[in-house]
């Protein structure tokens, strides 16, 4: 139903106005509706040189083009005001259609044709307030497309990710690299995400919602790409957001759709082969010392993290293992070992039941995988175009997918499983999916606990630290200079 709203809103509105627009201006009112064409002709009937459609092949410039034609398009039709042309811009299935059917509004000329200008001055001279204006309102535009189009700026949130990214590290993330993906919830205010800053109200409308696109983009999601995208879990009560209006997350890409994925032993498989774990990437080790305190200058140089004491002699602390291999060298550290969980076994402290797989019977069993955070799979991502078989193990893993993210209608009756009420036992999936694991594996929640990605909420590519900022230090050192500009890898 959001689509065909859509389609009226966006599409069909809009060239009602410019097919009676263009009679206006003595051409056929069906050029209105041809796209590309309609184009060209706003430019003929604005005075602007037809370099100007080149530009409209140029994404990102091709918006601010367009944005520029029509406030020149409207100017031709005696629209002079600021208000006009914020109306004609941001609301053009509502005025393209009451100026086309207005019989006061009619076609007086080329606006970019110097004889106009002259005819005209007097309306389009500006008071300082209205250049003021203009300024602002292009400069929100121009940066509201940066960020959509090429490149965003993320902070660091939390520690699922160290002691490769850290909690304050600012990063630049790229649109560019798997394409810009245009967004889904036109209507929203500008330079907020998902909720006002103070008012903590929705920053976005979804009365309209826009089917997903993809620009074309650099390259394809490769494993161990770093990946901000948008929490898949946020489409559920009580937020029930939007895609793109859902929490950013960081993570690894560890499985990219049609792989196979296991974890043994904390170490990821994928197709049975064995992934490179990240060498910034911390774990959860079991220290044994001699009983003697360890010196708080190591703690803060070896990043220990997360201290848990077991007795008087041994404790748990989250570190990576370039600090375990230096910590092994001091005379009183009697031995260090990984805390993994046992194969096989849902410990009540490492368990995984995830939590997009429904707890409770389906096709009248309730599955047990006995999977925890270092023990997990195998597991099949989706790819768009697989068809999997639908029995009581797979149905619980996929059902979410199958009805939240592709949008079926999912009912289980006794026995039976029913998409869109057709009694079935197999499904071809429409998106391609993502595994994404932190590198902090032992204090991150990732598609380990939620599930797949889908491409859909894929925003971008981490880049680069542009700056790095450490609350917990003095006002001295708070910048971790060691930090700025390093490439993420």
């Amino acid at each position: 139903m959001n689509s065909i709203i859509a389609f009226l809103l966006l599409v069909v509105l809009p060239f009602v106005g410019l097919y009676k627009l263009f009679e206006k201006a003595g051409r056929p009112g069906w050029e209105g509706v041809i796209p590309i064409y309609n184009i060209y002709v706003m430019i003929k009937l604005s005075g602007r040189p037809l370099w100007w459609l080149a530009l409209m092949l140029i994404p990102g410039v091709n918006i601010l083009v367009f944005i520029g034609l029509l406030v020149d398009f409207l100017k031709s039709y005696g629209k002079f005001a600021l208000l006009e042309h914020i109306e004609g811009v941001a609301l053009p299935f509502i005025f393209l259609p009451k100026w086309g059917f207005d019989r006061d509004t009619k076609y007086i000329g080329p606006s970019a044709a110097p004889e106009f200008r002259e005819k005209f001055k007097t309306a389009l001279k500006k008071t300082p307030a209205r250049e003021w204006a203009d300024a602002i309102i292009f400069a929100v535009i121009a940066a509201t497309m940066i960020r959509t189009l090429f490149i965003e700026a993320y902070v660091i949130p939390s520690a699922s990710m160290e002691s490769s990214l850290l909690i304050g590290d600012y990063l630049f993330v790229s649109k560019v690299n798997y394409g810009a993906r245009l967004p889904m919830t036109p209507v929203a205010f500008p330079f907020a995400h998902h909720t006002m800053p103070l008012l903590n109200t929705k920053a976005y409308w979804d009365g309209i919602e826009l089917p997903y696109y993809r620009l074309p983009g650099l390259s394809d999601i490769k494993k161990g790409d770093v990946v901000v995208f948008n929490y898949p879990m946020d489409a559920d009560a009580p937020l029930s957001r939007p895609v793109d209006k859902r929490e950013n997350f960081i993570k690894r890409c560890q499985g990219t759709p049609g792989d196979t994925l296991s974890v043994v032993k904390a170490q990821v498989y994928i197709n049975g082969k064995a992934m490179i774990t990240p060498p910034n990437g911390e774990m959860k080790y079991i220290v044994k010392t001699d009983g003697s305190e360890i010196n708080t200058q190591l703690i803060t140089d070896l990043h220990l993290a997360d201290f848990g004491a077991i007795d008087n002699t041994t404790f748990t602390t989250n570190t990576t293992a370039k600090a375990v291999e230096t910590l092994k060298g001091y005379s009183n550290i009697k031995g260090v070992r990984p805390d993994t969980a046992v194969s096989g076994h849902a410990d009540p402290v490492n368990a995984v039941y995830p939590t997009w797989i429904p707890n409770n019977k389906i096709l009248g069993k309730l599955p047990d995988y006995k999977w925890n955070v270092d023990n997990f799979g195998p597991i099949i991502i989706p790819k768009k175009g697989w068809t999997v078989k639908l029995d009581s193990l797979t149905f619980p893993v996929y059902s979410r997918a199958i009805e939240i993210y592709e949008g079926n209608k999912v009912e289980v009756v006794g026995k039976d499983i029913l998409i869109n009420g057709v009694k079935t036992d197999s499904y071809t999936f429409k998106l391609n999916y993502y595994f994404m694991m932190g590198d902090n594996r032992h204090n991150s929640e990732d598609s380990r606990f939620w599930g797949f990605v889908p491409e859909d909420h894929i925003v971008g590519k981490a880049l680069f630290i542009w700056m790095s900022v450490d609350d917990q230090a003095g006002f001295l050192n708070k910048i971790r200079w060691s930090r700025l500009f390093n490439i993420i890898r």
